[in-house]
């Protein structure tokens, strides 16, 4: 992917900026600086930077469970700050933000001390070709004044403060990002999926992942279960209450925060106070997954039944089943139980024992008693 051409900057050290990354730091720091930016701020502490990767290190870490790094400490960060807040994984930015802008704890400050140690230096190295080997292993101090000296950088620091030090955007590189804006986001995008996905390589949906969850839309799988309840009584698995239009919800059986998608397979309805219950955990194998399997197997057998749901159902498939072989495999016609239990198992089971090995929790609803 390449950045804007520019007359009178350094394009092709720009593009260099993650030629050398180990770990996510360099990404995300300039993620937060071009946050900044845009926002129309041409200078900021070190702590207003760290403060803002850890917000945009928070739904990966702590509802998607992706893995940033071997003992990486923006991930650590965000697991420290969610223990010590009690968050929820779903926390808006600005509430983070906040949070974090007062946060006093010792451990927080320190992982954040962590954090500044090489990238605000580092991240310019493709402009810096002179800094080499033992250049740059001196104090913090001189290593500014070293740097400072350079001509065209895209930020320079003022007085070296701790978190308190200050680097300030250079005005050319500010017009350039504010102008590129979303190319350089995509940019930024595209090397955050290909260093994600190398540290999850067995995690789907790496792309829906960068950022906070987005209203899903499941309005059509909905209108399908609506119909199925008008139809014949239908009990949800968790609680085994009889399901009503009103208090229908769209429940994911592996969570979308895993899966990252809305595969007609995985959906299932419940009520609107035990989705919310069960959040992104994964429902426990031996309680549930035969009685989603009786669930699934009832809808099958119906949408053969009646014109009309199969009507329906043709209506999802067309947005919620976008794998042909699936689509043939579990539901062509003929199916008997037995059979349909043993494939849904088949598509369902690896994707779940890969869920649970990247760290969601088991869950079983506590109190069973209809709401």
């Amino acid at each position: 992917m390449y950045l804007p051409l520019s007359d009178n900057l350094d394009i092709q050290h720009l593009s260099r900026l993650f030629d050398n990354k180990s770990e996510c730091y360099k990404l995300f720091w300039f993620q937060a600086i071009v946050n900044q930016i845009i926002n129309g701020k041409d200078h900021f502490t070190y702590e207003e930077l760290v403060d803002e990767m850890i917000a945009d290190a928070w739904y990966m870490v702590s509802e998607y469970h992706l893995n940033l790094g071997p003992k990486d400490n923006l991930e650590i960060a965000v697991k420290c700050v969610q223990n010590i807040s009690g968050m929820k994984p779903s926390e808006k930015k600005e509430v983070l933000l906040d949070f974090l802008h007062t946060c006093t704890d010792k451990e927080v400050r320190r992982i954040k001390r962590i954090l500044i140690e090489n990238v605000p230096y580092r991240l310019q190295a493709p402009f810096l070709e002179d800094l080499k080997g033992k250049s740059w292993e001196v104090s913090k101090k001189d290593l500014i004044s070293r740097i400072n000296q350079e001509k065209s950088l895209i930020y320079y620091f003022r007085l070296y403060d701790g978190m308190n030090t200050v680097i300030t955007i250079q005005p050319k590189w500010m017009d350039y990002i504010v102008k590129n804006q979303e190319i350089i986001k995509g940019w930024l995008q595209y090397h955050m999926i290909i260093y994600l996905q190398k540290r999850n390589p067995s995690v789907p949906g790496i792309a829906d992942k960068l950022y906070p969850p987005r209203e899903r839309k499941l309005d059509k799988v909905k209108k399908y279960w609506g119909m199925l309840v008008e139809l014949q009584p239908v009990h949800e698995i968790y609680a085994n209450i009889e399901l009503t239009k009103k208090d229908m919800s769209i429940d994911h059986f592996v969570p979308w925060s895993y899966v990252a998608h809305d595969e007609f397979w995985n959906l299932h309805p419940t009520t609107r106070s035990i989705n919310s219950k069960k959040s992104n955990h994964l429902p426990d194998w031996e309680k549930y997954f035969s009685l989603f399997c009786m669930m699934e197997y009832f809808s099958y057998s119906m949408l053969w039944k009646n014109d009309r749901l199969h009507e329906e159902f043709d209506k999802c498939a067309k947005e919620h089943l976008n794998n042909h072989d699936i689509q043939q495999k579990l539901y062509r016609p003929g199916l008997k139980k037995e059979e349909f239990t043993d494939r849904l198992s088949e598509i369902v089971l690896p994707v779940y024992q890969s869920a649970k090995n990247s760290g969601f929790s088991n869950w079983v609803l506590c109190d069973e008693r209809a709401e």
